[in-house]
């Protein structure tokens, strides 16, 4: 092999080696799994003064992302957001990392939260809990200046069934 047939085959594998890294965190963004730290703990109030989320990496392949957040929003009025820091989860396995409750209008969406937790468990029900909407916004930039994002509505009460999981694939 002649040294400029090195040279090329090594150029090639340092630009595709950061193409791959991002195109795999974008293709594995969907199958992270999450949870409440605690199992089955997990309430929109214990949420609104901060946590612990559990992430969950089924894939054969680091994942990464730069942000994760759950933004709550009832009857169309944003109550606030849930926002973990950037993180990167090693194939096949869990880790837990802090997140940060943040709203302008906090002791109104912890009214809410309270109210929304109460019917979930069983209770009367006050406010319309199909008017709780949970957007899932996962931002992965591609070679870490191009923004992407990877985003999921979900209803409130559905939510709340997947933060209180008890089991996740890793």
């Amino acid at each position: 092999m002649n040294k400029h047939t090195v040279i090329t085959v090594i150029a090639i594998i340092v630009i595709i080696i950061p193409f791959a890294n991002s195109g795999l965190s974008i293709f594995g963004i969907p199958q992270l799994e999450y949870r409440w730290h605690g199992p089955g703990q997990f309430s929109f109030f214990t949420m609104s003064n901060h946590g612990e989320v559990e992430f969950c990496n089924p894939m054969p392949f680091w994942q990464s992302f730069e942000g994760f957040q759950f933004s709550t929003y009832y009857d169309a009025k944003h109550m606030g957001s849930f926002s973990v820091n950037p993180a990167t989860i090693n194939p096949l396995s869990s880790s837990v990392q802090k997140g940060v409750f943040s709203s302008q209008e906090l002791v109104s969406a912890q009214h809410v939260f309270m109210t929304l937790d109460f019917e979930f468990d069983g209770g009367d029900i006050r406010l319309d809990p199909n008017k709780l909407i949970v957007v899932v916004r996962a931002d992965i930039p591609i070679l870490g200046i191009i923004p992407y994002s990877s985003t999921t509505q979900i209803s409130g009460f559905d939510f709340d069934k997947v933060m209180r999981s008890e089991n996740l694939s890793c």
